[in-house]
């Protein structure tokens, strides 16, 4: 039996509370108390979530707790990587989460503390680092290589031979044009893909794109 503790109560955190209820009717670990949330909020600690418990990460790493397989839920990569080490520098272990309506298909290589949201699809000849956070009705095509800590927004259409560098950030609805052999479309380290962008050429690390065709984003004089 696994249980599970879903690092953060907000939005995402609260969408994907029924991927562990499905995980946990999968593994017959059915209780209530096989999920918690953790909070680092004074406000959210000790309430109730949804109907799940809200615990400090205090409590997580007592001998109550500190079983649980960890998924954190944090949209933002820089956030999700901190929490991750803090849990790794305590010794617990991380979990993945993935709706009944995904699919994954052939030679799909996945590390681990991903979440798979409802009609999310992996096609074949890819490979995914680890704590990926997939929204739903987004996809990643064949043969695409997707770094730690990425974030997919709902409806990101990551299409074929597409490198995505770590900490990448891509927004709702999002198009990545397909690469080719020689040259696959890279999306650079802690680059941002704002929501809607076509993305036909590379983007450089850190840089945001939006629009289409996708170009750096400019601010303009107030």
């Amino acid at each position: 039996m696994e249980r599970i503790a879903i690092f953060g109560c907000g939005g995402f955190g609260r969408e994907i509370l029924p991927l562990a209820r499905q995980h946990q009717a999968r593994t017959g670990a059915g209780s209530a108390s096989g999920i918690v949330f953790v909070s680092d909020t004074p406000s959210e600690i000790g309430t109730v979530q949804n109907g799940v418990e809200v615990i400090s990460f205090d409590a997580l790493i007592t001998p109550a707790h500190r079983d649980r397989a960890v998924v954190v839920s944090l949209g933002s990569s820089a956030a999700r990587r901190t929490l991750v080490q803090r849990c790794e520098s305590e010794g617990l272990a991380f979990g993945s989460l993935t709706a009944g309506s995904h699919m994954s298909l052939d030679n799909v290589e996945i590390g681990e503390g991903a979440v798979f949201c409802d009609f999310s699809m992996c096609t074949s000849d890819i490979r995914i680092g680890r704590h990926f956070q997939c929204n739903i009705y987004s996809y990643v095509a064949h043969d695409c290589v997707i770094g730690d800590f990425v974030t997919f927004a709902p409806r990101v259409a990551c299409n074929g031979r597409i490198v995505i560098e770590d900490d990448a950030y891509i927004g709702t609805g999002a198009v990545l044009k397909q690469g080719t052999p020689d040259k696959p479309l890279t999306i650079g380290k802690g680059a941002v893909i704002g929501m809607g962008a076509v993305v036909t050429k590379d983007v450089p690390p850190g840089v945001t794109v939006v629009g289409n065709p996708a170009a750096p984003m400019v601010k303009r004089p107030a």
